[in-house]
């Protein structure tokens, strides 16, 4: 395969506190990657060991084929979580001035367009919502047209319609060849955007693979939930599968072909409901239960990753 970036057992400590716990993997170019994982969980360290800005206690980086300190400038760029550029300048000068760092740069004027500040690049940075900070953060991080490219939670404190223009440029650059490694906490960010995803709890890499791949194995089934005061043995003597609250009856493992036939078998059975709601496993499914698997097999400890 012909990979952008390779860790190899990365192992990191602060103190008595393990941030990374021999964390392997291994991103393709022109994919994108996306690292979900609890609060402390290590996302961080893992992106400065992966970038460089911090040497892994054990363990190895490869940036295209180099250590990331050999890496060429031009074919890397982070933007990190906490980002806080110079506040009495305007967007436009920002820009411009990280262009000015590379010896090849992309037009400022075609970055504010793609980060959708063009029409206030001439409002300073200290007069900007926390939204349209966070555009003109990502716009610092393009300017160099990276081959390699860290977003840390790059939607932050974005409006939805600023999320979903972002997520459209980061796949319009993965389609055009750029690798992209992304972090968030937001689940439908990452099964929108990202080729594979990797939670990353109490230091250590539990699981990786395509969305897709990770609902179908841990995300649960598809279910009908249905509202109302009737309980599990409404529908006994079929081969529902159900479960009961006070004011809700689950039934489980309903795909969208199934969802009349039930419906059916609730009329025949008398149920009287007042609505019907179908829901199938999604990534945050898969979140849930195998972050709540990995605190359940770890003993408490003082501290976190940071």
């Amino acid at each position: 395969m012909d990979h952008a970036l390779v860790a190899e057992d990365l192992s990191r400590s602060y103190g008595d506190t393990t941030a990374l716990d021999g964390v392997s993997l291994a991103v393709e170019r022109g994919e994108v990657f996306a690292l979900i994982g609890p609060n402390g969980a290590g996302k961080t360290t893992l992106v400065r060991a992966l970038t460089g800005t911090t040497t892994p206690d054990s363990g190895a980086v490869s940036v295209f084929g180099s250590p990331p300190d050999a890496v060429d400038e031009n074919r890397i760029a982070l933007l990190p979580q906490a980002f806080s550029p110079p506040e009495r300048l305007t967007g436009r000068e920002l820009l411009a001035y990280y262009a000015g760092l590379y010896d090849e740069s992309r037009p400022v004027e075609a970055v504010l367009a793609e980060v959708g500040m063009a029409a206030d690049a001439d409002a300073w940075y200290e007069t900007l919502s926390g939204g349209q900070r966070r555009r003109i953060c990502v716009g610092t991080a393009l300017v160099n047209d990276p081959d390699l490219l860290f977003l840390d939670e790059p939607t932050t404190g974005i409006d939805p319609a600023g999320r979903r223009d972002l997520r459209s440029l980061i796949a319009d650059l993965a389609a055009g060849g750029t690798t992209v490694f992304l972090t968030t906490h937001d689940m439908a960010e990452a099964e929108e955007l990202a080729d594979r995803v990797g939670l990353l709890a109490d230091g250590r890499l539990v699981e990786v693979g395509s969305p897709e791949a990770l609902v179908a194995a841990h995300g649960g089934e598809s279910r009908l939930v249905v509202e109302t005061a009737a309980g599990t043995d409404a529908l006994a003597g079929t081969d529902y599968r159900v479960s009961a609250t006070r004011d809700e009856l689950t039934i489980h493992g309903i795909g969208p072909e199934g969802i009349g036939e039930a419906v059916t078998a609730l009329e025949r059975a008398g149920i009287e409901y007042e609505s019907l709601a179908w829901t199938q496993p999604s990534l945050e499914n898969v979140y849930l239960e195998l972050a709540d698997e990995r605190v359940a097999e770890e003993p408490a400890t003082a501290g976190g990753a940071r």
